[in-house]
This record gives C-alpha cells, structure tokens and sequence, in this order.
C-alpha cells in the first residue's frame, strides 16, 4: 500500500481549525438580513429570510444536531451575543428547508472551459412510521460532479435508487454555465448518450472524454464526434493496456470525485433526514455547499513517499 504525506500540513490544520469556527457558517451577511423585507403584498409576512434559515440549517448539519436542538444552539447564540434576533423554531426549519432556491454552485463569470469528473452514491433515507418501523432499508442515489482544477463541487442531482447513473449526465451538465472541456467518469458511464452529451456542451470545442470502456467493447465503424472519443479509448487500451490507458490518458484524476462522494459520507453523513424527496434535495445542495467552502478554507497536499 503507497504511503502519503501532506506537504502543506500548517496551512492544512488551520483550515481544520477554521472548519469549527462559528463566523464562517453565521457570517454578518447573514445576520443583517435575517429578517425577511416587507414583500409589500397584502397578508401574513415572512419573519425570516431564506438566508436565515438557510444559515441555522447549516449550523444543523454541520454539528449533527437535530431541529430542536439547532433551535436552541442559535437562541443561546443569540442571547450570548446579545443581538436581538428572533429565533426560528424546528418547525419553521422544517418546512422552509423544502422551499429554499436551488441556486447555482459556481459563481456568474467564470466561464473558462472545465474537466468535469462525474461520480454516484447511494445515501440512507427514512422509511416507515413510529409505530411500524421499516422492515428493510430504502435509499436514494446522489450524483456529483467536480471541478478536476479546485476540487469544488459544480453540479448535483438525486435521484431514486434505480435510476442509470449515464441517465442523469445531461442534467449535471444543464446546471454548469461553462462549456465543457473534458469529462471523466467511470465504466457505468460507458453509453452513447453520454458521450453525445458531453460532445453538445463542448460547444463547438472537441471534448476529451475519458470513460473505460468494457473488456468486449468494439470499434464503431461509422463513429459520430463524440463516438471517435470511444474509438480512440478502445484503441489505446487494446495497444497498451488499461493500467498505461489509466496513468496516460489522465483518467487517474478522477480520484478527486472518488474522494469527494468518501468526504460527502463522512462529513455529512451516510444517510438523510428528510422524509420529501424536496427537503432531501435541498439537504443534498447544503451539504455541496458546506463541502465546497471546506475546500475553500485548504485541502492537503499529499506526496507519495512510498
């Protein structure tokens, strides 16, 4: 087994540190606009902005607390600071988390082309009732998609168990304003609507798509764009083998998603709590988020020493 070492570990450990650290998830952004504006229609008005909630459900997931406890955290919060906020209860949390904004990963701006690296998992969801528990486990299925360049999350999507993870490549590719420049992913991936996908978000631009094709699989005699990709994959594998085509071709880095969905599990969780299919989108986006600025604030820089 190789042996790593971490070549930035000061930089890395205060990044650790600053993980804890209560300004990064209640910023001052967030508590001047924790109260929800006038929306000037007539009727009940919102007491809390979606900024507010979507802070306290932050702190929620991030220290692993149940609503009520996440209630009273930020009200003894509150009281310590001694800001006048008013507290949003656990049933507030729980029916605004199904109503907030899926908003975009990447910021507006940056459109320089970028190597995708694609990946699933499957996240335990709650099924039954307290007076008839489950009698097997239910789950759903969590696809990701990473920026080989930063590491950072850029696209997400959940789905039923059952659901084909080449069928969900065209809306990960939907949610990202930058043209595609390469994708990488692994052999479940390794079907024509994929790599016709990945070609059309090139826009115009050829896309390196790196995908292992299966141990049979045959050239295609009359190959599209996006199929030479295939083509070329197969050929390089049949002349020098899939552990060179692997060291090569790059496909190694798809490592990072790999990593990603390992740090999504243990960070975040292996499972759920909501019991809508909404509230666990919107659960999935949040833990993108804080999984995003964990990587912002530093990541190790690991060299093989054996």
């Amino acid at each position: 087994k190789s042996r790593y070492r971490i070549r930035n570990w000061p930089e890395y450990e205060a990044g650790l540190r600053r993980r804890g650290d209560l300004t990064i998830w209640l910023s001052e952004d967030a508590i001047n606009s924790w109260r929800e504006p006038p929306s000037g229609k007539p009727g009940g008005q919102r007491t809390y902005g979606d900024i507010a909630i979507e802070a306290a459900l932050t702190i929620r997931m991030i220290f692993h607390l149940p609503l009520r406890q996440t209630e009273g955290f930020l009200g003894s919060l509150a009281r310590m600071l001694e800001v006048d906020l008013p507290i949003p209860d656990h049933t507030t949390l729980s029916r605004r988390l199904k109503e907030l904004s899926e908003s975009p990963f990447r910021a507006a701006g940056n459109d320089q082309p970028i190597h995708l690296l694609i990946d699933s998992t499957g996240l335990r969801i709650h099924v039954g009732t307290l007076r008839k528990p489950p009698k097997r486990r239910a789950w759903r299925k969590l696809h990701l998609a990473v920026d080989e360049e930063n590491g950072e999350i850029v696209a997400s999507d959940l789905t039923s168990l059952r659901t084909r993870d080449g069928a969900r490549v065209s809306s990960l590719l939907e949610q990202i304003d930058n043209p595609l420049a390469g994708l990488s992913a692994d052999g479940a991936y390794d079907v024509s609507g994929v790599y016709e996908a990945a070609q059309e978000k090139g826009e115009g631009n050829r896309v390196r798509v790196l995908i292992p094709p299966g141990r049979n699989a045959q050239l295609n005699p009359r190959p599209s764009a996006a199929q030479r990709e295939r083509n070329q994959n197969i050929l390089f594998i049949r002349q020098l083998g899939r552990r060179e085509w692997h060291k090569r071709s790059g496909y190694s880095g798809r490592a990072m998603v790999e990593n990603a969905v390992f740090r999504h599990k243990t960070i975040m969780g292996r499972g759920m709590r909501s019991r809508t299919m909404k509230g666990q989108r919107m659960e999935v986006l949040l833990a993108c988020r804080i999984l995003n600025k964990m990587t912002q604030l530093g990541m190790p820089d690991r060299y093989r020493v054996a």
